[in-house]
Order: structure tokens, then C-alpha cells, then sequence
């Protein structure tokens, strides 16, 4: 297995690392990264639905889709990344249990005993330290997941949405569970130490090799991440349809609305009572469901939009 791990903290990169790694190369890899503060959903997620838009914005903290299913995590500068890479048979692809274990093996040999719960989460006396995610293409399989080790919880906390009634959606729902930090369990150790310790565990075992991106790599992975990963197509448009609805109080009036977004945009915008409320639908209607997009439209109509009164439509 040959070994990576990416001096990039650029998430937006770092995503199209295990996309590029995947198809287009026939090795077997392990990656390990650490990403500034970002967002990252699941292929089959509402990005609204899962982050609290007002805070993330507020915060300029970016939501990203990568190409595997699975919840909404918070990467940040305490969030160890890992990713598998690898060539399996048909229809053995999918295997949580096995590709963590030897993560679970890692952390034993630091005196953190780790456990395999749920459909993809890795426990310490119960209590969440990494989400798993898999992605499958042809015979290869990507398997990535996080450890927190010395994460922002406080951050972590507030940049997920915790109230999603009001989205309704076929789209994957994340699994919110109670977290903690692996520092706490490893007293004296840093960030880069423990990361340090992860990529000497697997380059020390037999077999595997120190590799590095070539050049022209790094330049068609950066173009992936332009052009998608950066994009808003993919991060917001990608996602399942959805019914948004909501009672708010708009300068000064109570409405309701029920949004229908489908690929982005605001398709249909329904709402009981005056012509003033429809008229409003109206001017909501074909808008990407975006605060900025929002905003510039109520502005331009000469409406007094406060920021709050914004995100109250998300």
C-alpha cells in the first residue's frame, strides 16, 4: 500500500485526492489529511437540511459533497482524516467493520480502546470519536473517515443543523451522536504528534511505501477540485429535491411558505393569504435557495432585509 499523507489543508483539494487516487489509479493507497474548518456531506444529502446556513455563512465556514454517502461531518484543524483506498472483489466492497479495524488497532497500541458500533461509527465508552463513509467504483473502494482528536466541539456543534422538521426530503438524514475529543484519552500527545503516530503505524508495516503526488497529479486534482468541488452545482445543486416550510415573522407580518427546491432553485413558493404574501412567492420563485440570492432580490424590490430575516427562509 503506498502512503500519503497531504501537506494541503485545502478541503476542496483534499476530496478530489480520494476521487482522483480512486479512478485513476491502480495502486492501493492510504491517505491521511487534516482540513481547515469545512463541512462535509454525504453524496446524497440536502446541504440546507444538514448545516445551520446561517452560521456557516456567518463564519465563511464552506459545505462540500464528496462522493460517498453517510452524514454530515465537521473537519477542522483538530480532525485527523484518513482514506483508504483499495482493490476488492465484487460485491465484497462494502465491509465498515473491516476497513476500521485498523484504525481500532492503531489506537489500542496509544491505550485508546476503540469500538465498532452502529453502521459505520468508531466509540469510546460510547461516545463518538470517527464517522466512516464508502464509495465504490468498478473493483475499488474508497473508504474515508475522521478521527477527532482535538476538534472544536463548540463549532462542530453549531455548524449542523439540529432541527431539520422543517425539510421534508427523501434525502439522507445524518445520525447525530454524542462526540469527544481522542486528546482527552491521550494525555501530552499534540495534533501533529498523533498524526505523526498514525502515518508511522502504517508506513512501518510490511509493504507499504512513502509516496508523494507527481506534478502533473497535483495539477489534474486541482482542476477537480475547480471544477467540482469548489462548485456550487455540486455541493448545493447535486442534492435530492426538497419541501421547505416555514412560519416566520417577515417585517412585522406572520407568513407561512412552503419552498420546493429541486437542483438548487426555488422551483414553487406556495402561501395562504394576501396578494402581498403571493407576491413575494413570486419573487422567490426561480431563485437558487441561497441567502445571497435571496437577499439581493428582497433588496432590490426596496424591502428592509435584515441578515436574520434572511436565513429564516432556510
Amino acid at each position: 500500500m503506498l502512503c500519503i499523507y497531504l501537506i494541503s489543508t485545502d478541503p476542496f483539494f483534499n476530496l478530489a485526492v480520494d476521487e482522483y487516487l480512486l479512478k485513476n489509479r491502480e495502486d492501493e493507497f492510504l491517505v491521511l489529511s487534516v482540513n481547515d474548518p469545512s463541512v462535509v456531506i454525504g453524496k446524497h444529502q440536502v446541504a440546507h437540511r444538514e448545516t445551520d446556513t446561517a452560521f456557516v455563512a456567518g463564519n465563511n465556514i464552506p459545505v462540500i459533497r464528496r462522493i460517498s454517502g453517510g452524514g454530515a461531518v465537521f473537519h477542522d484543524s483538530g480532525n485527523l482524516n484518513f482514506s483508504f483506498i483499495l482493490n476488492s472483489s465484487e460485491g465484497k466492497q462494502i465491509d465498515f467493520r473491516k476497513y476500521t479495524l485498523p484504525v481500532i488497532n492503531f489506537l489500542a497500541g496509544l491505550g485508546v480502546e476503540a469500538r465498532f458500533e452502529g453502521k459505520n461509527d468508531l466509540k469510546v465508552d460510547g461516545l463518538k470519536i470517527s464517522g466512516n463513509a464508502e464509495h465504490v467504483f468498478r473493483n475499488r473502494v474508497l473508504h474515508h473517515g475522521t478521527l477527532l482528536f482535538g476538534s472544536d466541539l463548540a463549532s462542530l456543534r453549531a455548524s449542523l443543523r439540529k432541527d431539520t422538521s422543517a425539510y421534508i426530503t427523501k434525502a439522507v438524514s445524518s445520525n447525530p451522536s454524542s462526540v469527544m475529543n481522542l486528546a482527552a484519552r491521550i494525555p501530552g500527545m499534540s495534533m501533529n504528534g498523533f498524526v505523526t503516530a498514525m502515518f508511522e503505524y502504517f508506513t512501518g508495516m510490511k509493504g507499504n511505501t512513502i509516496v508523494n503526488l507527481s506534478p502533473p497529479e497535483r495539477e489534474e486534482i486541482e482542476k477537480m477540485a475547480l471544477s467540482k468541488y469548489r462548485s456550487w452545482d455540486w455541493n448545493y445543486a447535486y442534492g435530492p429535491p426538497y419541501d421547505l416550510e416555514r412560519s416566520l415573522l417577515f417585517q412585522g407580518k406572520s407568513i407561512h411558505l412552503r419552498l420546493r427546491v429541486m437542483d438548487g432553485f426555488i422551483h414553487e413558493c406556495i402561501t395562504d393569504g394576501s396578494s402581498a404574501k403571493k407576491e413575494l412567492c413570486a419573487r422567490l420563485t426561480g431563485l437558487r435557495h441561497m441567502p445571497e440570492d435571496i437577499k439581493k432580490v428582497l433588496i432590490a424590490e426596496g424591502m428592509d432585509v435584515a441578515e436574520l430575516e434572511v436565513y429564516d427562509f432556510f
